[in-house]
């Protein structure tokens, strides 16, 4: 087994009620200008309004950037930096789920190290730590509140740019669940099988290591067992919270294993048609393992397991296809679309979807390298 690197935020808050205690430890780190990176929709709802006067209560002043898109873009970075410098901010909030959390850490990154996003796309690409972030999450999906990872759109490209840099990685998490009740059922799918997909393709990435593995487990099983409940009962406050830590352990699994081809060939989906991450996710992972499954069997029979399956007297093979009906049934009962054309997807677009998913960072673990034949197929299989 190579060497492993754990990389995790400093200190990272959970549970129902956390965000109040969370802005003594704000005050602490001695900030006084902050920059509060999020959407219109959080807003207009008043969740901005109400962390904006906690940290008024600590003497922490705060601007707002409201303009990210579901798909953070390069021009939300440079506006959200145009605010940054008028206030002369110390450090960044990014509050909401994986949009304004990789929007704000592209600013937080350029803010110290200079030039353009653009210009950090790959791995490890910083020189200098980003502008202190605190991200506050209100979606049990991305992670992106204690990941290394953040994904920015091209807009001239039309591609999304994998941005993979320790650099990133914000200095405090808080998974409040009560900030996240309110989430609208398809969010509360779309994200909760996007966790669910950070889990699966960090157990069979090449890059797995026991820790990764515990974490990945641990995630798949609470999942499977509370995705449902939360999306139906959107009030059901355990559900809630057991998804906040679900996502977590999947972000501990992906931010060190990394990811697979789901991600690389979502990201093109997202990037070329303004797709949502989590529902591309969703409709590809079965796809993906299907074609992982003939060098991951035993892995994904143990996925199998951890979802709820009985495999005992199944092959490797055999766990595998268990596994694959689990998933989909899953995306079937929280409502994921079946397929790709019903999110008018072009099949003559393919190839260069598929060129494109090739050179994305995410798919350099995936347990089986692929042609350009075959990352094609998978994609006609998931119309």
């Amino acid at each position: 087994m190579a060497a492993s690197t754990f990389f995790i935020p400093p200190v990272n808050k959970i549970g129902m009620g956390c965000m109040t205690e969370s802005v003594e430890l704000i005050r602490n780190y001695g900030y006084r200008q902050a920059l509060i990176v999020t959407d219109r929709v959080l807003n207009e709802i008043g969740v901005v309004g109400k962390v904006q006067a906690l940290l008024a209560d600590a003497g922490i002043k705060s601007a707002i950037y409201d303009g990210t898109n579901p798909n953070p873009t390069t021009i939300n970075v440079e506006d959200g930096l145009k605010i940054l410098r008028q206030h002369n901010c110390d450090c960044v909030i990014s509050l909401g789920g994986g949009s304004p959390h990789d929007c704000a850490k592209g600013i937080a990154l350029v803010a110290t190290n200079g030039g353009d996003i653009r210009d950090y796309e790959g791995v490890d690409r910083s020189a200098k730590p980003q502008l202190p972030l605190i991200a506050i999450n209100t979606t049990a999906g991305t992670a992106s509140e204690m990941t290394r990872f953040c994904i920015i759109t091209d807009v001239e490209r039309h591609i999304k740019m994998a941005i993979v840099d320790k650099h990133v990685t914000p200095i405090l998490s808080i998974n409040d669940s009560v900030l996240m009740a309110g989430m609208p059922k398809g969010l509360t799918a779309a994200t909760g099988m996007d966790a669910l997909t950070h889990a699966i393709e960090a157990y069979v990435s090449t890059a797995a290591n026991p820790i990764t593995d515990a974490c990945a487990l641990k995630a798949v099983t609470m999942i499977s067992r509370n995705l449902r409940r939360a999306v139906e009962e959107g009030h059901d406050v355990e559900a809630r919270e057991n998804m906040a830590y679900a996502q977590f352990l999947a972000g501990m699994a992906f931010n060190n294993a990394s990811l697979g081809y789901v991600h690389a060939m979502a990201h093109q989906l997202g990037g070329f048609y303004d797709l949502p991450h989590g529902v591309c996710n969703a409709v590809l992972l079965p796809h993906v393992q299907r074609f992982n499954t003939q060098v991951a069997a035993a892995r994904l029979k143990d996925i199998a397991v951890a979802m709820g399956v009985d495999v005992a007297n199944l092959s490797d093979g055999q766990g595998a296809d268990a596994c694959i009906q689990a998933i989909s049934e899953l995306a079937r009962d929280v409502n994921i679309p079946a397929g790709l054309s019903s999110l008018k997807v072009k099949e003559e677009d393919l190839p260069t979807l598929a060129t494109n998913a090739l050179k994305d960072a995410c798919g350099f673990t995936n347990p089986i390298q692929a042609s350009h034949e075959e990352i094609v197929a998978i994609f006609k299989a998931a119309m």
